[in-house]
């Protein structure tokens, strides 16, 4: 049977990982935010130009950002060294953003959270710079689409 790591004795602790071999680990993450047909007129290339500063621009770099400093915003997080993270967004014709962010470290523990974190982080930042535009912003979702290395496996189908 599975149980929590992350308690010990009914309280929260970091799991030691002290034991575990160092590995490549790599995770992709992904955020979808579907922006509102009156912001259409701001893009260009590819990119929305906005009183802030292009949106994709800075939310990519806030993404990395918030990536390196996951340990800091989810507490039981290890801080690992990042010796990766990208991030890639797209807009499609249905003007769904799709925000893509990879991690990558070689350590005792794995990206994924700070996979997820950069594209949440990168999402939020696309409503924070577009907001004055339009409030209809919705962020959809935000998953974990695959990680490798460690124990075990994962990629979404």
């Amino acid at each position: 049977m599975k149980k929590f790591t992350h308690i010990d004795k009914d309280q929260p602790s970091m799991v030691d990982v002290g034991d575990k071999q160092n590995t490549v680990r790599i995770a992709h993450a992904q955020s979808l935010v579907q922006l509102p047909e009156e912001v259409k007129i701001f893009v260009e290339n590819g990119e929305i130009k906005s009183l802030k500063g292009p949106v994709f621009q800075t939310a990519i770099i806030a993404g990395v950002q918030a990536a390196k400093r996951t340990s800091e915003l989810i507490p039981l997080c290890h801080n690992l060294f990042l010796s990766k993270v990208n991030i890639e967004i797209i807009i499609n014709e249905d003007f769904l953003v799709d925000i893509r962010c990879e991690a990558k470290t070689e350590g005792k523990t794995g990206v994924e959270m700070e996979a997820l974190t950069g594209a949440s982080i990168a999402a939020l930042t696309i409503y924070d710079m577009c907001k004055a535009l339009s409030h209809n912003i919705v962020i959809k979702e935000t998953r974990l689409l695959k990680k490798t290395g460690g124990k075990s496996d994962f990629e979404h189908v």
